[in-house]
């Protein structure tokens, strides 16, 4: 946090001199025009130059300690000491020739691996996780991976280069370095909104790499997803009199939306169903802590920045190739047991399309499990329930093995 405070100090700072600066060059310059010497106002302006150099090469130094000093916090009990085959590490991996970073934390090393796949694309929840599921690393060793376009990931492939095979085949690439560094054969996924889709996309692809798959705030249909979202957001908007909104909402259009707004107007629809689920008092523990995980010690100061621009620019490059996908019609046949964890009160990914699609859905094992209290993320909303029926299903299964 003290980083953050400095940098942005300085950043502000570096934004005043340099106005300052281009107001001084004015001068100078129609001192020179009207042949005006002003000794006094040239060594001003050399000074605040060498003022402006100093904040850039400061900041450029924090910028590179916070990013060599950050990491994922040791593991201990209350008494403060570390479990003595436990794992806590941040580390940077190399997948499929892009370089990609992983935490990786467990009271047991050789407990079963679990690849927690974010939600986005574009988002970073390496921070989230290990405040809100704290209690599943004394279960698995539970990984959490930045996926190319986000947070410390960012830079692991151009924007525009991203497509859904990339996280595929990136998935894929990590869960075989994962096999391989902890000696096991399978490994289990979860997957958060969009990584509850690329789970699907991973144990329809690579069924010999996993035990089972857990789906929270399951997608289905991408398409379909949107124009029911604007719709519920239409609805509410109307009964509560928000005219403003409505208003936005048409002048937007019924989704899906292309081109390089697609984040700002399903920005629109998605944040005021966020802040209606916030609001909603059946729900526990609403809303997302973000000050707190973009200031956690995973993150240096550019990957903080990147936290937001993944949302962004990877979100909007990447969220419109989903648009085609329907997993009723797509993945009706999956050769792992398959999980899907629903919030009752989830208004951002339609529960009813999840139940369309387990009806058709042909797999070892199948089932929903419901979490009374929550929205859109019950790994937040109901943490303590949420560790307990992961590992209630995924023990269940290995014994099934």
């Amino acid at each position: 946090m003290i980083q953050t405070v400095i940098f942005f100090s300085l950043t502000v700072l570096s934004v005043i001199v340099l106005a300052g600066i281009l107001l001084l060059s004015i001068h100078r310059v129609i001192a020179i025009i009207t042949k005006k010497t002003n000794y006094k106002q040239l060594i001003r302006l050399k000074r605040t130059g060498i003022f402006l150099v100093m904040a850039i090469v400061l900041n450029a130094g924090l910028i590179a300690v916070s990013q060599i000093t950050a990491s994922t916090p040791r593991i201990a009990d209350e008494k403060g000491n570390a479990p003595e085959n436990g794992i806590a590490e941040l580390t940077e991996v190399e997948l499929r020739g892009r370089k990609q970073w992983i935490s990786l934390r467990g009271w047991d090393k050789n407990k079963p691996v679990l690849l927690f796949l974010a939600g986005g694309p574009g988002g970073t929840q390496m921070a989230t996780v290990r405040h809100e599921l704290a209690e599943l690393e004394k279960y698995f060793v539970v990984v959490n991976w930045d996926q190319p376009g986000s947070g410390k990931s960012y830079y692991a492939e151009k924007t525009g280069n991203i497509t859904v095979d990339t996280y595929i085949q990136d998935g894929h690439a990590l869960t075989e370095y994962l096999k391989e560094r902890f000696a096991q054969e399978k490994i289990y996924l979860v997957g958060e909104s969009w990584g509850s889709a690329l789970g699907i996309f991973l144990v329809d692809r690579y069924p010999e790499s996993y035990h089972a798959l857990i789906g929270t705030a399951q997608m289905v249909d991408f398409a379909e997803t949107e124009r029911m979202d604007y719709a519920k957001a239409m609805e509410i908007a109307r009964s509560k009199g928000d005219t403003a909104l409505v208003e936005r909402l048409t002048e937007n259009g019924m989704p899906p939306y292309y081109g390089r707004d697609v984040i700002w107007k399903s920005a629109v629809y998605l944040n005021y169903l966020s802040a209606y689920m916030a609001g909603n008092p059946e729900i526990d523990n609403p809303g997302y802590n973000t000050f707190r995980d973009i200031g956690s010690a995973e993150y240096g100061l550019l990957d903080k920045i990147n936290y937001a621009w993944g949302i962004i620019n990877t979100y909007n490059h990447v969220y419109q190739q989903l648009y085609d996908i329907d997993m009723r019609r797509d993945y009706t046949k999956l050769d792992v047991p398959v999980y899907f964890f629903l919030g009752r009160h989830d208004v951002n990914a339609p529960t009813v399309l999840v139940e369309e699609y387990i009806q058709v859905l042909d797999a070892p094992d199948k089932g929903i499990v419901w979490f009374e209290h929550s929205g859109h993320s019950p790994w937040i909303n109901e943490g303590a329930k949420f560790v307990k029926e992961v590992s209630a299903c995924f023990s269940e299964n290995k014994t099934q093995e």
